[in-house]
């Protein structure tokens, strides 16, 4: 499950089958696993495969069976990676086609995805209480409005903004660069950094 935030809402990143079963249904991008590589280097160069990117949140969730009614037995390992849209180059192509979808209004989906989904937002957002997975979706500097941008994309609600800068400094997650943006006629806005873009549980 590939998750980026643009224009203020959480997008997951689905493909249309193009062989059966399921031939023409939206579907998380996904394969087989051959025992060739470990699992996480499998999911790694399939993010890379959809989306070119490299620099990111990933992050085994679970592991779950019985989302293909065809093969009951099958075991689905589900991984969650969290991108920068500005990183993101889809992979081009008619067949298998990469698109990106609010996951508040997803299409029907295949396979059950939708539990999927679901159950990986929910983790996703208990995660903000105790880490830092929001480096993933953010560029190397960022105001903090971008941040709580972010944060109010997968939360689904508005955050309020003192409260919510408190939080961010007082975790010690963020630092300030030094550095100012400068936006037409708006007051330069202070940019700030993840303290380190690695996984972090406070």
């Amino acid at each position: 499950m590939i998750f980026t935030v643009h224009e203020g809402s959480l997008r997951v990143l689905l493909v249309r089958r193009s062989a059966p079963p399921a031939s023409g249904s939206w579907a998380l991008p996904g394969g087989r696993w051959d025992g060739t590589e470990t699992l996480e280097g499998a999911a790694q160069r399939k993010l890379v495969d959809e989306t070119g990117a490299t620099d990111l949140y990933l992050e085994q969730l679970f592991t779950t069976s019985g989302l293909d009614a065809t093969q009951p037995a099958a075991v689905a390992v589900c991984y969650v990676a969290l991108v920068e849209s500005g990183t993101v180059r889809l992979r081009s192509g008619e067949t298998w086609r990469p698109a990106w979808h609010d996951v508040a209004a997803l299409p029907g989906l295949a396979f059950r995805n939708e539990e999927v989904i679901a159950q990986a937002v929910s983790r996703i957002r208990a995660k903000l209480e105790y880490t830092n997975v929001a480096y993933g979706l953010l560029p190397e500097e960022f105001t903090l409005p971008e941040l709580q941008l972010i944060y109010e994309a997968i939360a689904g609600r508005a955050l309020d903004r003192r409260n919510f800068r408190k939080r961010m400094l007082g975790a010690g997650i963020v630092e300030p660069t030094g550095e100012l943006r400068r936006s037409g006629a708006h007051r330069p806005a202070r940019l700030y950094r993840f303290t380190t873009r690695e996984p972090v549980f406070l």
